[in-house]
């Protein structure tokens, strides 16, 4: 996947790479005490099974931050996320594969809006859109500081 688009190069309606992600065991039950989600359908499989899922699924949050991985993916690890609206679809369970794709929906100057989708062999996992601004010269530089 090409990393670092700048802001001011992307254009409305401009595809970005898409980033493939192994869901794994590892991944999900990671996200879910990473975010203090304790509810067992993220972590006990028997658990999971006995409410009805065949397996335990990667939380919301565990979501939300892979949306803002393909974002820094897509345009750098300095992007600063404005705003991020996102909606669950189908669950995303160990062995599948997540695939993140974006279309630029807006651009103005530093500022990029992008529609994110994340399917997986259900179907799609996650839509929204992501609203980020690039960082600016870096401390040192001329014009560098915090923004």
């Amino acid at each position: 996947m090409a990393t670092g688009t700048a802001a001011g190069t992307a254009e409305v309606g401009d595809e970005l790479p898409p980033l493939r992600i192994e869901v794994s065991r590892t991944l999900i039950v990671a996200g879910a005490v990473a975010t203090r989600d304790y509810q067992d359908v993220h972590h006990d499989a028997e658990a999971a099974r006995a409410k009805g899922s065949p397996d335990i699924f990667m939380n919301i949050l565990t979501t939300n931050g892979l949306v803002g991985r393909y974002m820094a993916e897509c345009f750098g690890v300095g992007v600063v996320l404005r705003s991020v609206r996102i909606r669950l679809g189908v669950p995303s369970y160990p062995g599948d594969e997540l695939v993140l794709t974006g279309r630029v929906t807006a651009v103005e100057g530093d500022v990029v809006s992008v529609e994110v989708t994340g399917t997986n062999s259900l179907g799609s996992h996650v839509t929204g859109a992501v609203t980020a601004a690039m960082p600016g010269p870096v401390l040192g530089e001329e014009g560098g500081g915090v923004r």
